[in-house]
């Protein structure tokens, strides 16, 4: 199921500015939410305010699943990232899609099965007090699924909330990571090697 034909349906397209507010924790969930364009963060927010980005979605995935599919309240934040174009499936629609339509089942399936795989992995990596073991880690996860050469396209503020480091620690550990040839950097930038 692609957004176009979720459109040729008749579901609405919404419009929401950066930095909005898509849900929070404790809302019950009434939409599964399809990004037509922009990017949407999923974060926890520390009691000092700090984020923890659980994921990253981007045009052409969806979000709120989990939460949906087991009628319980969201436990995180999720936010836009730049201004995004969002179509809001209702749980009836969204049951139908995976009932009627097997190739999105088996593609929720698979998106489930890869946030519970980077979930279990962030978790062992939580428990791993070595920074730059951390840091290793989510780049070498972030760098799976690009091409050989490309740039990785996270900041390092956002690899810093993504694994609970300072931003200044992602900073020496992303140069020390490339001093021993663990990572490849270009010009700064991580890049597949």
């Amino acid at each position: 199921m692609n957004i176009q034909q979720l459109v040729d349906r008749g579901l609405k397209i919404k419009t929401y500015t950066k930095d909005s507010v898509i849900y929070e924790p404790g809302m019950q969930p009434r939409y599964v939410y399809f990004i037509k364009t922009g990017e949407v963060r999923m974060v926890t927010v520390s009691d000092e305010g700090k984020e923890f980005i659980q994921g990253v979605f981007k045009a052409g995935q969806h979000f709120g699943e989990p939460a949906l599919l087991i009628n319980r309240p969201y436990l995180a934040f999720t936010i836009t990232n730049k201004d995004t174009q969002l179509i809001a499936v209702n749980k009836e629609d969204f049951f139908s899609l995976i009932k009627n339509e097997p190739d999105f089942s088996m593609n929720l399936i698979q998106t489930l099965s890869q946030r519970l795989f980077y979930k279990s992995m962030m978790l062992e990596e939580l428990a791993n007090e070595k920074a730059d073991h951390r840091l290793l880690t989510i780049i070498n996860y972030l760098l799976h699924d690009i091409t050989e050469g490309e740039n990785l396209k996270v900041t390092r503020q956002e690899l810093a909330d993504m694994t609970g480091l300072r931003v200044e620690t992602v900073i020496r550990g992303v140069k020390m990571l490339a001093g021993k040839g663990l990572i490849k950097t270009v010009k700064g930038k991580i890049v597949k090697g």
